[in-house]
């Protein structure tokens, strides 16, 4: 794992409440959660910089002291640690435009993701490319528990499934955005990856995405922490 051109950066967004993972998140940050013996974001660290990563912003707003105190500059780690705080949340993707100085690409990344992602192979993939954003992505497989009914406009039933399987990708939450990007995304207001998409769409602007089937888990969950705590001690990457 590694880039086959020059310096990269990373942009690891650490700045959300993580509701969802309550009651683990009520009184540290997602990003400071520990799986194992350590926070999921220091695991993230550890794999940027055997990438060859030197340089990472860490974008912060909730409980944001207690991200720098723990993390530091990033020289215990091997890194060079910036951070850019939000005033208020930004969501996903607007605090990217907080951040000064960001090369011409660069890596972007959540920060509750445990994944063997060859994040040297995305960002050369997408260099390759030229394009404005690539999205890492992984095939899903859901099983919904209900039966799933369709009606038309006259809420006449139309068709009925019991228990549904459906098939689908999502996005990783692992990203490398070339810079002339930002100039879409609004000035101090919340913007998302959503309305980023939306408008790259909208414009016909390419966006290419890296499909990856190994490991990957979008720790965000009460659920998805529980098989993290299970899955650190075989996973052979870290």
């Amino acid at each position: 794992m590694g880039f086959r051109v020059g310096r990269v950066e990373a942009v690891i967004l650490a700045g959300g409440q993580g509701r969802r993972l309550l009651p683990h998140t009520a009184e540290i940050p997602k990003p400071l959660v520990p799986v194992g013996d350590r926070p999921i974001v220091e695991i993230l660290l550890g794999q940027l910089k055997k990438a060859g990563v030197t340089r990472v912003h860490m974008a912060v707003n909730h409980l944001a002291d207690m991200i720098e105190s723990a993390l530091g500059d990033g020289s215990r780690l091997g890194l060079e640690i910036r951070y850019s705080h939000e005033p208020a949340p930004l969501s996903t993707v607007a605090p990217l435009k907080l951040i000064p100085d960001l090369p011409d690409n660069f890596l972007v990344i959540n920060g509750d993701i445990l994944t063997d992602l060859d994040v040297g192979r995305l960002y050369d993939l997408h260099t390759s490319k030229g394009v404005a954003l690539t999205v890492a992505t992984h095939a899903r497989s859901e099983t919904i528990d209900y039966g799933v009914i369709t009606t038309g406009p006259d809420n006449v039933v139309r068709g009925f499934a019991e228990k549904p399987h459906y098939d689908f990708v999502v996005s990783m939450g692992v990203y490398v955005f070339a810079r002339r990007l930002l100039t879409v995304v609004p000035e101090a207001v919340p913007y998302g990856f959503d309305d980023l998409m939306a408008e790259l769409l909208k414009n016909g602007e390419p966006v290419l995405t890296c499909p990856y089937d190994g490991y990957w888990l979008d720790v965000g969950r009460p659920a998805d922490y529980e098989q993290a705590q299970r899955d650190i001690t075989t996973l052979d990457f870290l």
